[in-house]
């Protein structure tokens, strides 16, 4: 949204060769680039909130290790490739520290839904991942003998091991392997 009102302030502050056309258009390219902008901003916020849909239908799906289907189980990172994948069509890389390798490094209030969140449950940094929903909570395939679940980060436990936020950008290639 911030990259349409400085195109569209661009617009309005046009280079002299431009002065020839009329106000009255420059300011409906203005309004049109603001339309559009929030057009996008409504798609966006639509995906998301079809991909955390999608990620509920699953809530109580077991943890498997190395799982990801919801037939089978998942596992943390498989949960979460799962769901980009099915909902989004977005392929992210199957371990968790390759996902937090392959997305935007945010800070913790930046998180917005559908934002990843990263944990050293296992004495390493990114071993556990799982998707902020909003409201400080995030769902994810937590351990063996567990099921996909909500979780607060706010808990003593998580809040504990964060390890990280990050962003799955839309412009990033769908390749999983490119970092």
């Amino acid at each position: 949204m911030a990259a349409c009102l400085l195109l569209a302030a661009s617009l309005t502050f046009a280079a002299p060769e431009d002065a020839q056309v009329p106000m009255d258009k420059r300011a409906n390219e203005t309004v049109n680039l603001i339309m559009l902008g929030d057009q996008v901003k409504t798609t966006v916020g639509e995906k998301t909130n079809q991909m955390l849909g999608k990620a509920m239908t699953l809530l109580g799906v077991p943890y498997k290790r190395g799982g990801s289907s919801s037939d089978t189980g998942f596992d943390c990172s498989g949960f979460v490739r799962h769901i980009y994948e099915t909902s989004v069509g977005r392929l992210l890389p199957r371990r968790a520290d390759e996902q937090a390798k392959s997305t935007e490094k945010i800070d913790r209030n930046e998180l917005n839904p559908g934002d990843l969140v990263f944990f050293n449950t296992m004495r390493r940094t990114f071993s556990h991942v799982g998707i902020y929903i909003g409201d400080g909570k995030f769902i994810h395939a937590p351990s063996a003998g567990k099921a996909v679940r909500v979780d607060d980060l706010r808990a003593a436990y998580w809040t504990k091991r964060f390890t990280g936020a990050r962003r799955v950008q839309e412009t990033l290639t769908s390749d999983p392997t490119t970092p």
